[in-house]
């Protein structure tokens, strides 16, 4: 019987192809990553950044709310932290609500836009308020507060609502005032905003809003050693400005996001 050797060289070489397959080179491509900016642990440090400036406003008014509680609630930590976490889950519950606002407004925009036109808008309109936010904590940019009073009308509405829950009695009257207390206007909040607005959808703007809120959490909770250390850390100068500095890299990173290696993620491709 005669082989036919086109085919039998066909074959060898299927064969020989199929045996080289495991073999075959992993090579890492670094590809770009544009979601960096809207990342939920850039959201984060900014809510830890804030601290410098939330220890100082939202530690007064957990202050005053506490000394509006009975003595017997007061005095007792363990019958205190229940209020001050409900305190604080209603001010978090507005801020997701709030992103929520910011990624359907973020959705308006680029759809009269285009996705990578209305994107990139977003991009810069919120490393600007970045780094604003950066050289108020620094001190270089005391003006940077004036950003406030587009939120007062909303506030001036709202705040007659927390008024009448004061003195608070129980633990949903306390929710129900963070929820309030969530929407005082606040600068450092509104930067958190812009950057949320660049998510990309409803719910990854509100969850980028959730991680900003549990950033702040530390300064704010109003018991515990570390709130004594962030009050001492924030009336040292030189630490707020290495602090507004560091806002200063993340709005760079925000608007010039291929300059930042966290930007990059690692794959694989194989070549056969």
């Amino acid at each position: 019987m005669l082989l036919n050797p086109f085919k039998a060289s066909d074959s060898l070489l299927r064969g020989t192809a199929n045996d080289l397959k495991p073999f075959a080179l992993n090579i890492k491509l670094m590809s770009f990553d544009p979601a960096f900016s809207t990342s939920y642990l850039v959201a984060f440090i900014m809510g830890l950044f804030s601290s410098m400036h939330c220890i100082g406003m939202c530690g007064s008014i957990i202050g005053t709310l506490t000394l509006s509680l009975s003595p017997a609630i007061r005095n007792n930590k363990k019958l205190l932290l229940p209020f001050v976490f409900n305190y604080n889950f209603g001010r978090i519950t507005s801020y997701t609500l709030a992103g929520a606002a910011a990624g359907v407004i973020e959705g308006l925009l680029t759809f009269h836009l285009g996705e990578t036109h209305g994107h990139r808008l977003l991009q810069l309109v919120s490393a600007t308020i970045m780094a604003g936010a950066g050289l108020y904590i620094a001190g270089w940019f005391p003006r940077f507060a004036y950003i406030e009073k587009s939120g007062t009308r909303l506030w001036k509405l709202l705040e007659p609502y927390g008024r009448k829950l004061i003195p608070v009695k129980n633990r949903s009257q306390a929710y129900l005032f963070g929820m309030v207390w969530g929407w005082l206007p606040c600068g450092l909040v509104y930067s958190a905003l812009a950057l949320a607005a660049t998510a990309g959808d409803v719910g990854k703007s509100a969850l980028t809003m959730l991680a900003f809120g549990l950033g702040t959490l530390p300064a704010v909770m109003g018991v515990g050693i570390m709130t004594h250390i962030l009050t001492r850390l924030s009336r040292i100068q030189r630490f707020k400005q290495i602090i507004g500095l560091l806002m200063i890299v993340l709005a760079l990173f925000a608007a010039l996001p291929w300059l930042n290696p966290m930007a990059f993620t690692t794959t694989h491709t194989a070549i056969h």
